[in-house]
């Protein structure tokens, strides 16, 4: 599964609605932290909301050595990667956003999001590229 950016930010600190790692750890989803993966994009992009919101960068360099020592994490200058999200830069405007769902795309992994706008075109995404698009909430209902 690949892990949108929101689901890294508790790592560093930054307080979300959801805890994606705590509730493995409790017990409460039953996946396996190795089962997950990011694309490279998203530790740039938890470190830029960090330095944003003057989080400490002790914080930051354990999220991140949590992160590259715990799941696989995917390089974003891919060649299919970049086709992809090229592609999906025509109704997605946030091009970080296209990235990390090509990446889904391309890996046929499900794309666990909150992100309202991927959401809106998950039937398109399915139906175009096969990939599935999952909210938090949905992925507890299947755990």
């Amino acid at each position: 599964m690949i892990i949108d950016t929101t689901y890294l930010l508790p790592l560093a600190k930054i307080s979300v609605p959801v805890d994606l790692f705590d509730d493995i750890l409790k017990g409460k989803i039953s996946i396996g932290i190795s089962s997950l993966s990011v694309n490279l994009i998203s530790i740039f992009e938890l470190q830029a909301k960090a330095a944003k919101l003057n989080i400490p960068h002790q914080h930051v360099l354990r999220a991140v050595s949590f992160i590259m020592r715990y799941l696989r994490v995917i390089n974003f200058w891919d060649e299919e990667i970049i086709r992809i999200s090229f592609e999906l830069r025509k109704f997605l405007p946030d091009y970080i956003d296209c990235v990390i769902l090509a990446t889904s795309i391309q890996y046929n992994e499900t794309l666990l999001t909150e992100d309202s706008r991927i959401h809106e075109t998950k039937k398109y995404i399915k139906e175009t590229y096969g990939a599935e698009v999952i909210s938090y909430s949905e992925l507890l209902e299947k755990t």
